[in-house]
């Protein structure tokens, strides 16, 4: 490709990506209902026909901004793979993760939100929780396979119940009580919740852990 088409297509990218996160801040402030396209547009200081040049309608530019937060998914991939760490200790440290996208990225505050007022979207808002539930799986599936996993302990439908439960604690405490709380709250709840799920219960000591391990600058210690 000459350096013409190169040179546009660079162009165009960056548009889309100032469009998507002009709408994620509006999104977050206003939700989806009141958020328009000029307000999109003044926002991103483009005009109304770029935002409908590159996303043709409001709807479809939510939704792109909803598949944008699974991009963030693959990259929390070291946090639940690692061999040599106890799987309960990484799934703690994808909770804390995970917590610090959602407080720190825009797109992925937007698309939490989007999700949430998706009723009132005329298209179908993708949920976010498949890939975050299906590592939560494994890992308890890793956990029993161990024996760190407390008797009756069941990993798909634990796994479910214990995503929705961390969204609502997300959502709750950035209602109730900001987002800076967010972290001190987590703690809390696995302290709760490791008492269930380890067979030989030690939740302080296995949180202490996860968060020696875990770097809010950076990639967990044992990424390489």
């Amino acid at each position: 490709m000459n350096e013409g088409g190169t040179y546009v297509q660079d162009r165009a990218r960056a548009t889309r990506r100032s469009l998507l996160e002009a709408a994620a801040h509006l999104f977050v402030e206003r939700g989806y209902v009141g958020t328009s396209i000029n307000d999109i547009s003044g926002r991103s200081g483009k005009t109304s026909g770029a935002v409908y040049f590159h996303y043709s309608s409001k709807e479809k530019l939510a939704l792109a901004v909803v598949r944008e937060q699974f991009a963030a998914w693959p990259q929390l991939t070291p946090y639940y793979t690692d061999p040599g760490v106890p799987p309960l200790e990484k799934l703690v440290a994808l909770s804390f993760e995970v917590a610090r996208v959602l407080r720190e990225d825009v797109v992925a505050r937007a698309g939490a939100r989007l999700w949430a007022e998706r009723r009132s979207i005329d298209a179908a808002v993708p949920a976010p929780f498949a890939a975050w539930t299906g590592a939560v799986t494994r890992l308890l599936a890793e956990a029993r396979s161990k024996g760190e996993l407390a008797e009756g302990i069941e990993p798909s439908g634990t796994a479910t119940t214990l995503v929705c439960a961390l969204y609502g604690l997300y959502n709750l405490t950035d209602e109730v009580a900001r987002e800076q709380e967010l972290g001190s709250r987590l703690d809390q709840w696995w302290l709760l919740i490791l008492n269930v799920l380890q067979a030989r219960p030690d939740p302080a000591v296995l949180i202490a852990r996860a968060r020696a391990r875990f770097s809010v600058n950076g990639p967990p210690v044992w990424a390489g």
